[in-house]
């Protein structure tokens, strides 16, 4: 459906009439923290899913202001539907929850925002389901309907661990979820429920970046050959192999050393310099409040 972001009804019926900013005209305007890496993978898996067949609908678990989203409505092929559930400005059902809000969310997130981002670029909005994303465990979407699912919804362990099946029981037998948070330090509980996934229900790491874990529970060996068919490092990105409950994992970056065609800095001179602020920015990046990290990576992206 297609909507006009300039008046929207509030979740207690009146109707907000207050300002939005201006319309972004490029990912990188929409507020959020969905780094290159990630655009870029999202992007390739997607297309990949295309490329080979693969159909379902897509399926987002928290969106805030609708950057990860705006990328994944790209991708929707003819007959696909692209569902988010996010709360909004809706309350929390739990006290933890609320606090959760409170601390990063509750003074910018609204739907009338994330609808007027969507907006701009695109012609009409996903299905949105306003609620928290326990509700999508009463079979609202059905069974085996989803190629992609991205979870990134509460930070606490058991809504982690509930939307993961969720995004199990959505899945075609190849579908891929991404979990966020996985490993940063505010969020353990994050990291918790997505390596319990691994090693009890199954879930296959397919690639980590440092923000996201990208799984399935169906053939993640034809995922990895084609991730390796590109040359990920002439175009800027680290890649490494690690090797995770029998199984053989990548993990992607984007090379900050790296120079025009993906080579690294040299050890010495501009180089070290470089690759001494490098290491700085993200050893404070992991020691400061979340909120404060938020600042400063907005700030530096």
């Amino acid at each position: 459906m297609s909507a006009d972001p300039s008046s929207t009804s509030t979740t207690d019926g009146t109707t907000d009439t207050s300002e939005l900013p201006p319309p972004p005209s490029s990912l990188d305007d929409v507020p959020g923290w969905f780094w290159r890496v990630d655009q870029e993978l999202f992007g390739w898996l997607l297309a990949r899913q295309s490329a080979n067949g693969i159909k379902g609908d897509l399926l987002e678990l928290g969106s805030y202001l609708g950057r990860s989203a705006i990328l994944m409505g790209r991708h929707l092929q003819a007959g696909e539907r692209f569902t988010v559930c996010d709360l909004f400005d809706s309350e929390a059902p739990d006290e933890d929850n609320t606090a959760e809000m409170a601390m990063s969310y509750r003074k910018t997130l609204t739907r009338r925002a994330f609808e007027a981002n969507y907006l701009a670029f695109h012609d009409e909005l996903p299905q949105v389901v306003q609620a928290p994303t326990s509700v999508l465990a009463d079979g609202r979407i059905p069974a085996g309907s989803c190629r992609f699912v991205h979870v990134d919804a509460s930070h606490l362990y058991e809504h982690v661990a509930g939307d993961i099946q969720v995004a199990r029981a959505a899945l075609v037998p190849d579908g891929l979820v991404v979990l966020d948070d996985y490993r940063s330090p505010h969020t353990p509980g994050v990291s918790a429920a997505v390596w319990e996934a691994v090693y009890v229900h199954g879930l296959k790491p397919v690639c980590l970046t440092p923000e996201k874990f990208y799984g399935t529970w169906g053939d993640q060996e034809a995922v990895t050959r084609d991730l390796l068919a590109r040359d990920w490092r002439a175009e800027g990105f680290r890649l490494d192999e690690e090797h995770i409950n029998g199984h053989t994992v990548h993990r992607l970056a984007w090379d900050d050393q790296a120079g025009p065609s993906g080579s690294r800095a040299g050890a010495t001179g501009a180089g070290a310099a470089r690759q001494q602020r490098s290491a700085v920015r993200r050893l404070a990046l992991d020691l400061l409040p979340p909120v404060l990290t938020r600042a400063v990576r907005r700030a530096l992206h």
